[in-house]
């Protein structure tokens, strides 16, 4: 039987958990039951005025809370006397500790705030410890949790070589009954059919479970600034995907977190649940957050795709360290069924979704743009992954050893030791960042 991953020891059905769940069977570990409030009251206050104050929600990031299923997205508000014009002048908050010292929350990026809108704010910042004293400084060095830090330095690092890496993240999900932690819309303790047509980007009730929740996200994150890409509905009901960027550097990264902010904020209001746990019922479709990578290089005519190929060489050989740093529960995921290639390979292909990397068709025919790397997980931390791959591919010394001349099949499989070959004519395309998605 398929039961979905629960955050204490019970299934729907009553049945003890099998021993893939990340949750354990300690009631403490539960949380309260969700409460329903009559919304129009509170619109009834959000129409006053606010005498030319400012609403701040500083957001943080910690990733050390989060259990592979939900992510520990902490907030808190601060009221400003005015609007301000960049996080450099939004004053450094500060949240308890569980040793008894102050994290100092520092602004980094402005986001209108779609709940409270008018001139309020959502601020995402990064956590630094306490500055030494004497020290003179405003706060210290980063805390463990702040992957955003070292991000923002590989990124600065590839600009000095001339580089320039952009991103689009693909997140999907699956939204959840808060109730029983099953899939929303899926009947009580069982599983929906899986219909030959499928569920994939389709309509209707029986179908498209939840699309309230998602043209609300989809509004709320254009609202506030986000560099959205679009949404889609995915291979079972219940499971959706929204897309974020292209954009250079930390700024995607920055996006999806906020993205991800958004989303559970929302399906708080809604009362329902929403799980990035890379597998949450098996035999179902797995969930990913597919990353589309590009830099300079890749996106140059010509040459591009000699460029990307050289780079997939290097992901090759940190195949490994990579899926390490891809997300947790993941080879729950990466099976080699359902759109995926196993754990244990790595696989390039042109138009392969089944395969580690995936080349767009018309990427590989015009001879330049992005390529896509379809193995981290759904819950993973984009400043880890995004540094990774720039870290790899532009900043370590790897000697390459694939050449591909213009106008030949691409690489074979023992230049790059892959276990695809790809055998596809080379030609001219810009990047087509509006094709994320496909």
């Amino acid at each position: 039987t398929n039961w979905p991953l629960r955050p204490w020891g019970r299934d729907a059905m009553g049945c003890q958990a099998s021993l893939h769940r990340l949750g354990t069977r300690d009631e403490s570990r539960r949380w309260a039951q969700p409460v329903g409030l009559e919304p129009l009251i509170l619109q009834g206050f959000t129409s006053l005025d606010q005498g030319g104050k400012v609403l701040a929600e500083y957001v943080l990031i910690d990733v050390d809370s989060s259990d592979g299923k939900t992510f520990d997205l902490c907030s808190k508000t601060l009221t400003l006397d005015a609007s301000l014009g960049s996080p450099a002048d939004l004053p450094v908050w500060g949240i308890s500790s569980d040793d008894g010292t102050d994290v100092h929350m520092v602004p980094r990026r402005i986001y209108r705030d779609p709940f409270r809108r008018g001139d309020n704010i959502m601020v995402l910042t990064d956590c630094y410890h306490e500055a030494a004293e004497g020290s003179g400084k405003a706060y210290g060095g980063p805390t463990h949790f702040n992957t955003r830090a070292a991000c923002e330095a590989i990124m600065a690092q590839a600009i000095e070589l001339q580089e320039d890496p952009w991103f689009g993240i693909e997140q999907e999900y699956y939204l959840l009954d808060a109730q029983t932690d099953w899939p929303l819309g899926w009947p009580k303790g069982c599983c929906p059919g899986k219909h030959k047509e499928g569920y994939y980007c389709s309509t209707g009730a029986t179908k498209a479970i939840g699309r309230d929740v998602v043209e609300a996200h989809a509004r709320a994150c254009l609202y506030a600034g986000i560099k959205f890409g679009g949404i889609n509905s995915e291979e079972a009901p219940g499971q959706w995907e929204f897309q974020v960027g292209p954009s250079s550097g930390v700024g995607v990264s920055d996006d999806l977190w906020m993205a991800r902010y958004i989303l559970q904020r929302i399906c708080e209001i809604y009362q329902i649940g929403v799980t990035f746990d890379p597998k949450p019922v098996r035999g179902w479709p797995g969930i990913g957050c597919h990353t589309n990578y590009s830099t300079s290089a890749t996106r140059t005519k010509p040459g591009g795709m000699d460029a990307m190929l050289k780079q997939i060489q290097k992901l090759r050989m940190r195949h490994e360290e990579h899926l390490a740093a891809y997300g947790q529960g993941n080879e729950r995921r990466l099976t080699g069924r359902d759109d995926t290639a196993a754990m244990s390979d790595f696989s390039f292909g042109v138009a392969d979704r089944s395969a580690s990397i995936r080349i767009g068709r018309k990427v590989a025919e015009q001879d330049c743009g992005y390529y896509e790397d379809r193995r981290p997980a759904a819950n993973m931390d984009p400043y880890v992954v995004t540094a990774k791959l720039v870290q790899t591919t532009l900043l370590d010394s790897a000697h390459i050893v694939c050449k591909v001349q213009q106008g030949s099949p691409l690489a074979d499989d023992t230049k790059l030791g892959c276990a695809h070959s790809i055998h596809e004519p080379l030609g001219f395309a810009p990047p087509l960042p509006g094709s994320l998605a496909s």
